[in-house]
């Protein structure tokens, strides 16, 4: 796990508000469930099942939300990459609207979480849009309004004008607007959800990097690098797109890719006025899509696809710096005051996987660019499953851990496919 190139803090840790006491764990101890991981989905779990008095310990290899928890776009996008009948198709009837019904109410849930825990979180719900940059990828984003106003979600089509004129650049044929959704300062809320945890009654240890996960008669030994251990019933692991070795074969489950960053300086109130004027996030329809947003105090927000690796230095945000000035060229002056990036769990299918490959060990993966609300939700399904034992709080079926064939050709993979993309995505060239 290497922490990206050191230009500077991102965004988010120079602006959230300061981190709980998380110590390392220095004695074993034992616990009903041990969560390694602490980013969204652990952080979720540890907060809901506490709330059900249920002892909970998260080990955590840096601090809660190092990892891309705390370095995205801080966008809050209810749903799935599919859209509901695709999902009904997939899964069924039945099945199927229990999936749409979850992955429709994410954004609901963190909200809620925010507001019921007076987190301490710059946050806003004006809104996503999906602009799309072709004239095929417009008809997709008619057809998946359509499809959710059917099941009653306040969503709308937006033309060409309505778009240009909500996200300020010409260069979109059309959108579509869920106003589920919304954006959250992502640092601080993961912080949040530490603290209300902790208050619940979870432990939270930082700096406790698991190295190995063994059964032990009935219970499981978690032991970390500091040669201390928890001894627990239960086991839920949740590290994504930083996932290693732990567990055989998890990591060649999922491609896990870098989102890269920019941040520009605060806008000043004419430059606000021309870029998201109603404070709208937005992500488009590109295989390599791009997304945007001002943050609470003006900055705008860019991102995208970067390098496989990880950055070398400011050279390796240079292609967002220059779809900055052609997709909003009244921005292409304003300094950039910030570049980061942070690692997405990608699954082939494009679902949340979940295994349960040995008894007591549930594992939760695969983010898909949509994890604060997707996997604060997949936290507290997990925290429900391992409380009643019952597979229906589930979203997703249980599955078994499949590595993804020629997993170590991944980066020349995603090269090429990078490289097409941009080929053939139309529109914006970086």
């Amino acid at each position: 796990m290497t922490e990206p190139f050191p230009l500077a803090p991102s965004l988010w840790a120079a602006t959230a508000t300061p981190p709980i006491e998380t110590p390392p764990l220095e004695t074993s101890t034992t616990a009903d469930v041990c969560i390694v991981g602490g980013g969204f989905a652990g952080l979720s779990a540890a907060l809901h099942l506490a709330e059900r008095g249920i002892r909970a310990v998260v080990l955590e290899a840096r601090e809660p939300g190092w990892g891309a928890s705390g370095r995205n776009g801080g966008q809050v996008i209810p749903g799935l990459k599919y859209d509901p009948d695709e999902v009904v198709g997939m899964f069924g009837a039945e099945r199927g609207k229990r999936l749409i019904d979850f992955a429709g109410g994410t954004a609901d849930l963190v909200f809620d979480l925010i507001e019921r825990h007076r987190m301490d979180v710059p946050h806003g719900r004006t809104g996503w849009i999906q602009p799309a940059h072709t004239s095929a990828t417009v008809e997709l984003v008619k057809s998946r309004t359509e499809q959710w106003q059917r099941l009653g979600a306040p969503v709308d089509f937006l033309d060409k004008d309505e778009t240009a004129r909500l996200l300020g650049t010409e260069k979109y044929l059309g959108a579509w607007l869920d106003r589920r959704g919304g954006a959250i300062q992502p640092l601080s809320y993961a912080r949040g959800l530490a603290k209300s945890a902790i208050a619940a009654g979870a432990r939270i240890h930082g700096d406790s990097p698991v190295t190995r996960l063994q059964r032990v008669g009935t219970r499981w030994s978690v032991e970390t690098a500091r040669g201390t251990a928890v001894t627990a019933d239960r086991v839920v692991l949740c590290t994504n797109g930083y996932t290693g070795d732990l567990w055989p074969q998890l990591r060649q489950t999922v491609i896990a890719v870098n989102s890269y960053q920019i941040a520009t300086e605060p806008l000043t109130d004419n430059l606000r006025r021309s870029v998201t004027p109603e404070g709208h996030v937005a992500s488009d329809t590109r295989k390599l899509l791009l997304y945007f947003r001002l943050d609470h105090a003006g900055r705008f927000i860019l991102g995208g696809r970067g390098p496989f690796r990880e950055p070398v230095g400011p050279r390796d945000w240079r292609h967002l710096v220059r779809v900055l000035g052609k997709m909003f060229p009244q921005l292409a002056a304003v300094p950039i005051a910030y570049r980061w990036c942070g690692r997405v769990a990608v699954t082939t299918d494009y679902l949340p996987h979940l295994h349960e490959p040995a008894p007591g060990l549930l594992i939760d993966i695969g983010c898909q660019g949509r994890g604060i609300g997707l996997q604060s939700a997949m936290g507290k399904a997990m925290a429900d499953y391992v409380a009643t034992a019952d597979p229906q709080a589930l979203p997703v079926p249980l599955t078994s851990i499949k590595p993804i064939p020629f997993h170590g050709l991944q980066r020349a993979y995603f090269g090429a496919a990078i490289t097409w993309y941009r080929l053939t995505d139309g529109g914006v060239r970086a």
